[in-house]
């Protein structure tokens, strides 16, 4: 098949998506421009702050995209690209975009409040203790996850033939077992630290010298060269375990750095590589297309999935989270970008646009990935026989020959940028989920106890914790034993927030029925995923962290399923009521 075909046919299925379905959503919540946003009406110049549409957009974008809708769907290509297509398409359309929807949209009217707040305000204190116990381990397993695809990452090794270079090149190269290789990781490296080293400098220029966006856009892209010249001619080589091991220092330090010294400016400055990314994979697509590219990953592995990663349902739906649904999103959307958003009428393009979006940068990457290597060396290298599983390394290979047949440009070229791409913000995915992570083991401390001991509250502790337990789970286990239980944790989130606003719709006497039904599909799945997971992986193999981890997000699964239907029966037995009343 033609790499252009699936494109050209998901254009117009998210165009009709978002023009009609969630315009059915909108009539539901009920959009009112007149009424004022939080950001207007509690405006303060720090947290609550009007923002223009494009400019809340491109955050919005920026904080949900990145590794996620490239990594899982890197994985998932294994089942073979239609259904990891179909997933994305009706994930997308039907779960993701409804999911971060309603989270802004709620948000909005609670006040710019988070979902986990939401959840309590529908579901009580219990209902709160859920919300943060779910994304405590959700995103302890996705740093754990991160931490050890970043040290493989980071030193990945190519062989010159993959690179199509013949003799001599300037990128350095380390021969083993008679095999030209080279040091594609290196590069990522140095250019990684030396983006970070200037970050404060842009970051200060930015934030605190309030220098013109266009001055400091034009510094971040000569940071941006600077770093990748730097990389190509002084590549570093660190092996993967102690690059895990400087991660885990960096993190803990940067968790207490002030935002505006190194996240907000290494991420500004990273933005201009995902864009470019992003534009580049869609123009070689389309490329492609015209030159007549064809993908080469077959249209469905149904087999080589099952014998490798387990059966189609649940775990493709489980590997592909950001690009179909993801509970992260929830985080984003409510209590951090809706304290920015201007109108009502804006939640409807950042929350429901943007995550479509985000799916159509999936459904590139599985094009890429399926057309840009053969097949053999996508298994060879995700899923290898012997050694670490390298998805990024993968992706970065096919972005590289899909952009040689498509636009002609060098393997090598491509490569490099591609791996560029997801390094970056996998590490600044690390450095914002630990930051995250200790805000939320302070609030865990604040429910379990009446009066928290100081230590409890201090960033020393609660940041030690968050990479102690993300290095302990990296250290035991390699990224395909973990990333099925993160994307687990990840929808049973999704799941939650889902819940929460089908809760919150329904004492309010509104149509909750497209909220109820991806809520329960994606419950149903993460809880047979993890049911398996137990039985046929952990268990057998006395994996106890990821044991207990299994344990206790089924659980709290079933915590949130009876709660919630107690809640809703509740409600509709007081309208019920009300009704009767009103006869």
């Amino acid at each position: 098949m033609n790499v252009a075909i699936l494109l050209l046919l998901t254009v117009p299925i998210f165009y009709l998506g978002y023009q009609l379905y969630s315009g059915f959503i909108s009539r539901v919540f009920g959009l009112d421009d007149n009424r004022k946003t939080p950001a207007l009406d509690m405006r303060d110049g720090v947290d609550y702050v009007p923002t223009k549409l494009g400019v809340a957009f491109s955050h919005h974008f920026a904080s949900i995209a990145g590794a996620g809708p490239i990594v899982g769907p890197t994985a998932a290509l294994l089942y073979g690209y239609a259904p990891a297509w179909l997933w994305i398409i009706l994930g997308g359309v039907f779960l993701g975009a409804v999911h971060d929807y309603a989270s802004l949209f709620i948000s909005l009217r609670e006040k710019g409040r988070s979902m986990a707040q939401v959840a309590e305000s529908s579901m009580g204190r219990f209902g709160f203790f859920l919300f943060i116990a779910f994304t405590l381990v959700m995103i302890v397993l996705v740093t754990s996850a991160f931490l050890g695809l970043t040290a493989t990452a980071l030193t990945s090794l190519v062989p010159l033939k993959e690179l199509r270079i013949e003799g001599s090149t300037v990128l350095h190269t380390v021969v083993k077992d008679g095999v030209q290789y080279a040091r594609i990781g290196g590069i990522a490296s140095t250019s990684v630290l030396v983006m970070t080293f200037f970050a404060p400098l842009v970051g200060y220029l930015l934030y605190k010298r309030d220098i013109k966006v266009w001055l400091a856009s034009l510094l971040a892209l000569v940071v941006g060269a600077l770093a990748i010249i730097t990389g190509i001619y002084y590549p570093l080589a660190i092996d993967a375990q102690t690059w895990m091991q400087i991660l885990t220092v960096y993190v803990f330090l940067a968790a207490g750095i002030p935002v505006w010294m190194l996240l907000q400016p290494r991420d500004f400055t990273n933005s201009f590589i995902l864009y470019a990314g992003i534009a580049a994979l869609f123009l070689g697509v389309l490329g492609g297309g015209l030159t007549g590219v064809s993908l080469q990953a077959p249209a469905w592995n149904l087999a080589g999935g099952t014998a490798k990663m387990g059966s189609i349902w649940p775990f493709l739906f489980i590997t592909i989270a950001c690009g179909a649904i993801s509970g992260f999103h929830s985080l984003v959307a409510g209590g951090t970008v809706s304290k920015q958003v201007e109108k009502e009428s804006h939640a409807r393009m950042i929350g429901y646009g943007g995550m479509l979006l985000e799916s159509l940068l999936a459904v590139v990457v599985v094009l890429s990935v399926a057309s840009g290597i053969r097949f053999e060396t996508y298994l060879n290298i995700v899923y290898p026989a012997k050694g670490a599983s390298n998805p990024i390394l993968a992706f970065s290979l096919s972005m590289g020959g899909l952009l040689h047949q498509g636009l002609g440009l060098p393997v090598t070229v491509g490569t490099v940028f591609g791996i560029l791409m997801v390094e970056g913000f996998v590490i600044t995915t690390l450095d914002t989920a630990v930051r995250l992570n200790r805000y939320l083991f302070e609030e865990l401390w604040g429910i379990l106890f009446t009066k928290p001991h100081p230590v409890l509250k201090s960033y020393l502790f609660n940041a030690a914790l968050s990479v102690g337990l993300m290095y302990y789970l990296a250290a035991g286990n390699k990224f395909l034993t973990i990333w099925p239980i993160f994307g687990s944790a990840n929808q049973l989130l999704a799941a939650l927030a889902l819940i929460a606003a089908s809760v919150w719709l329904g004492i309010r006497r509104k149509p909750n029925w497209f909220t109820i039904i991806p809520a329960i599909f994606m419950m149903v799945t993460t809880l047979m995923a993890l049911y398996q997971l137990l039985l046929g992986k952990y268990l057998p193999s006395g994996n106890m962290p990821l044991v207990v981890t299994d344990v206790l997000l089924m659980v709290l699964s079933v915590g949130v399923i009876a709660l919630a239907v107690s809640r809703l029966v509740i409600n509709n037995g007081r309208a019920a009521s009300e009704q009767v009343a009103d006869d």
